[in-house]
């Protein structure tokens, strides 16, 4: 993280300050997420279980319909996700759920732009992706509609 531009060591360390607001009682996953919009504003999330699974919301989600929720027109430049097993240790960057995957994608495809993805988890490894594409080569999106 000491090598990280300050504007993405930033963006991580309001993602990493979510993970103890996330309520995760049954998986004992925990994930903080924050993105950062073109405006420099960044909005924060984290994972909200459900004894209902179906209904449970992804950190990433969160801060990003947080983003939209306020700030409809603007687009998010990046997005930091870092994630902590309450019971074991993760030694290496967790990528976003295909759901969440999806979700990115179509903030990329409605603002016309990439989003940056920065992935961290009790490793000190990083993982800095340019797009959504990198994990979603074959996204659907609105063309297709």
């Amino acid at each position: 993280m000491d090598e990280m531009p300050s504007g993405d060591r930033e963006l991580l360390l309001a993602a990493i300050a979510q993970l103890e607001k996330a309520y995760a009682p049954y998986s004992n996953f925990h994930v903080g997420a924050a993105a950062r919009l073109s405006d420099g504003d960044i909005f924060i999330g984290s994972n909200q279980e459900n004894a209902s699974y179906p209904l449970c919301m992804c950190g990433e989600r969160v801060a990003l319909y947080n983003a939209a929720a306020n700030k409809p027109n603007v687009p998010v430049d990046a997005v930091a996700i870092t994630i902590k097993n309450q019971h074991a240790t993760i030694d290496k960057p967790v990528s976003p759920c295909g759901a969440c995957r999806q979700v990115i994608s179509e903030f990329e495809y409605r603002h016309k732009q990439p989003i940056r993805i920065i992935l961290k988890s009790d490793s000190p490894e990083v993982y800095v992706l340019n797009s959504v594409a990198d994990i979603l080569p074959l996204g659907f999106n609105a063309t297709f509609l």
